[in-house]
């Protein structure tokens, strides 16, 4: 894999414009063209062409071309190669770890320039000014869209049956879990606990613990003992309790895997996004229940989803045509259509204040937790290296530690050498 060190200096004469360029709609004549990359499928992907086609149809001026790209890191390299091709799109949306580095690459736009950019009443925790430390005091260059928590999920079925409530703490999550873990005959038919082994999830578990991957100071301690003891808390329950699901996979595949054994009924609570919320509740054959993650010595989760981002390099009249629908899509709105149809949160507080006062989250309760937990987020750093931190570095060491019961101390050991050393 290219470092991301090397992020702009991708192959790039071996993709043409013309392949990046694929066009899922032509747009009329007259119309001013903007290219839009985005990255996820199922119900997601239909929600976000929805709201493309509707502001497509509701004026005659702009056009939004929305192409898909696969899953985040798939459309992360393709926009790589698109940059340094000259053929990125007018504007695409990324995971925040990733919006320093472009930052500091010199190719985003800055959006505090257009019109209404002050008045779109984003909730700080989900926007710029509080997903990264320091962030408000940047040129703006990044919006919220498809912003997320984890959160735990729960088979309302054996929940009730076993007389259980959500677990509050790590304690409780262990005896919870090793509760509606079902085995026949040294077989586990049913493990009460899943969760993808991801660097998001761990981060969470950092927090809780009571550490930070960057200090404020922007040393990579990786929690310290805190980052050990999160992996040895995923350790604990898949080889000493046997109450966690061994997770397969790697990246989304993972993801996936959490969500269908859960869905048939292997596993009996999961930690994953919200933004599965939607798909968990329609496709589960028990009533899904969601709740906050627990604590250790304290709550916190990290956010997660992405940002919009405007290229610098995209022509004018893209970029106008590109910030009338940004402008359009955190209206109250179409900020409430994506969030009550998706599981992401809505990222205005207008739009919070909507829901509360025509007693959605009353009738949806489920949909209240992640914004509820927006007040025991944890803003990431500003760092170009966090993606790479993430990626090259961590990632492979959690998987290594949990699916070869690898020593957490030294790997994390490892990682820190890497980290404040650079890349090799």
């Amino acid at each position: 894999m290219t470092s991301r060190r090397c992020f702009l200096q991708a192959a790039a004469a071996t993709v043409g414009a013309s392949a990046l360029r694929c066009r899922a709609q032509r747009a009329p004549a007259g119309r001013s063209v903007a290219s839009l990359w985005f990255t996820y499928g199922g119900r997601n992907r239909r929600v976000l062409e929805e709201l493309v086609g509707k502001f497509n149809q509701r004026q005659h001026e702009h056009w939004v071309e929305a192409v898909f790209q696969g899953d985040y890191f798939e459309g992360l390299a393709k926009l790589r190669t698109g940059i340094a091709a000259g053929a990125g799109p007018t504007f695409s949306h990324v995971i925040g770890e990733v919006v320093p580095y472009l930052a500091r690459a010199g190719v985003l736009e800055r959006l505090d320039g257009f019109p209404g950019a002050d008045g779109l009443d984003v909730i700080p925790e989900l926007g710029q000014d509080k997903s990264w430390v320091g962030g408000a005091d940047r040129p703006l260059v990044a919006l919220p869209f498809n912003r997320s928590t984890p959160i735990a999920y729960f088979n309302g079925d054996l929940f009730e049956k076993a007389a259980l409530s959500p677990p509050a703490s790590w304690d409780e999550l262990r005896r919870v879990a090793r509760l509606l873990t079902h085995r026949q005959n040294k077989r586990t038919l049913r493990y009460g606990f899943g969760c993808p082994i991801s660097w998001w999830f761990w981060v969470a578990l950092v927090g809780q613990a009571g550490g930070k991957v960057v200090e404020d100071d922007g040393r990579v301690t990786l929690g310290g003992a805190h980052g050990t003891e999160a992996i040895q808390l995923w350790q604990k329950l898949v080889r000493e309790d046997r109450s966690m699901k061994p997770p397969p996979g790697r990246d989304y595949n993972a993801w996936e895997a959490t969500n269908q054994d859960f869905l048939a009924g292997r596993t009996a609570m999961i930690w994953t996004s919200t933004a599965f919320l939607k798909y968990l509740e329609d496709n589960a054959p028990f009533p899904v229940v969601a709740a906050p993650l627990p604590a250790n010595r304290r709550r916190a989760v990290p956010t997660g989803g992405t940002h919009w981002v405007m290229l610098a390099g995209a022509a004018a009249p893209a970029k106008a045509s590109a910030w009338e629908f940004l402008r359009w899509v955190h209206e109250t709105e179409q900020v409430r259509y994506w969030a009550t149809n998706t599981g992401y949160m809505p990222v205005t507080r207008r739009a919070v204040h909507s829901l509360e006062a025509d007693g959605y989250y009353e009738r949806h309760p489920n949909d209240r937790v992640a914004v509820n937990q927006l007040r025991v987020a944890m803003p990431w750093p500003w760092s170009p290296e966090l993606f790479r931190l993430q990626r090259e570095i961590v990632q492979p060491r959690l998987e290594r530690a949990i699916l070869a019961n690898a020593d957490a101390g030294p790997l994390l050991d490892e990682a820190r050498a890497l980290a404040q050393g650079g890349a090799p």
